[in-house]
């Protein structure tokens, strides 16, 4: 079972936002699709979940075309930015009202999870502060138990407190549950200790799809003199430099292998950030 998108394009006009984009989303798995602003993230996600026609290409959903499918999208739900409940629907309508869409949706689950991110049930979206409405559509999107889970920039307006919570209940509800979960974010940090499966997109291109545990380990960091992180450095691919103080850091790309007598320099594994600003550079033309 599985979510397979093949050969997928999108154009606004004369605007490509997705250009031949071929993956596979399998299950039991948190993906991260990483990408920059305006980079067909949510476009690809709004695909998926039928919200906009494709251009060319096709989507399968468990062996379903997406495109106009009830029985392939009762397996989808996108939380994004947009309002697909009325603002005058309160949080505990909308919980039924997602039930009647997801025959699976767990109220009860929904409402343990209102009470931990302090959201008061009877509370009408159109009253709800931005950080209030994106924790009732998260709490939407994990009751509804679909088992492919979209969230698109799911910390819009969250305090760290319950951006914090968010990534605690969703790292539960995986090992619970086992759904496929698709993080889309540009906010790398905070997902790299999340996501199993990594995949970056640029100008509409899949420019990277590989296990999180891989890409940490396509790169690394030397720290130390400047003298010698210089003389370590002088035939390898350096991403960026930097100064802090006395010291000097060198950002790498390669794998560490054996790098011999290191003297004083300390050597350290690469973040997914730089390492996603290196792969996104001069990419996807």
């Amino acid at each position: 079972m599985s979510i397979e998108i093949k050969n997928v394009s999108k154009k606004y006009g004369k605007n490509e936002a997705l250009k031949d984009v071929f993956l596979e989303l399998c299950e039991n798995r948190i993906y991260g699709l990483l990408g920059r602003n305006g980079a067909g993230k949510s476009t690809l996600l709004k695909i998926i979940a039928n919200r906009i026609p494709l251009t060319s290409g096709e989507v399968l959903v468990n062996g379903f075309d997406c495109y106009e499918n009830n029985r392939a999208q009762s397996f989808v739900f996108l939380m994004n930015d947009e309002n697909t409940y009325p603002e005058t629907m309160t949080v505990k309508e909308a919980m039924y009202w997602t039930k009647k869409f997801y025959p699976e949706a767990d109220i009860q689950k929904g409402e343990r999870l209102a009470k931990q991110f302090s959201l008061d049930l009877k509370k009408r979206f159109r009253s709800l502060s931005t950080g209030y409405r994106t924790a009732a559509k998260y709490i939407l999107a994990i009751m509804s138990n679909a088992e492919y889970t979209l969230l698109d920039e799911p910390v819009l307006g969250l305090d760290a407190g319950h951006r914090e919570l968010l990534y605690k209940t969703l790292i539960e509800e995986y090992a619970d549950s086992q759904r496929t979960f698709v993080i889309a974010t540009h906010i790398i940090e905070e997902v790299s200790n999340v996501i199993e499966q990594v995949i970056v997109i640029e100008k509409g291109r899949v420019i990277e799809n590989d296990s999180a545990e891989n890409l940490m380990l396509s790169g690394y960091s030397v720290s130390g003199s400047e003298k010698e992180v210089d003389l370590f450095i002088k035939d390898k691919n350096v991403i960026s430099t930097e100064k802090i103080g006395s010291v000097k850091v060198a950002y790498i790309l390669g794998k560490q292998g054996n790098i011999g007598n290191i003297g004083d320099l300390e050597i350290a594994p690469l973040s997914l950030q730089k390492l996603f600003v290196r792969l996104t550079e001069g990419k996807g033309e």
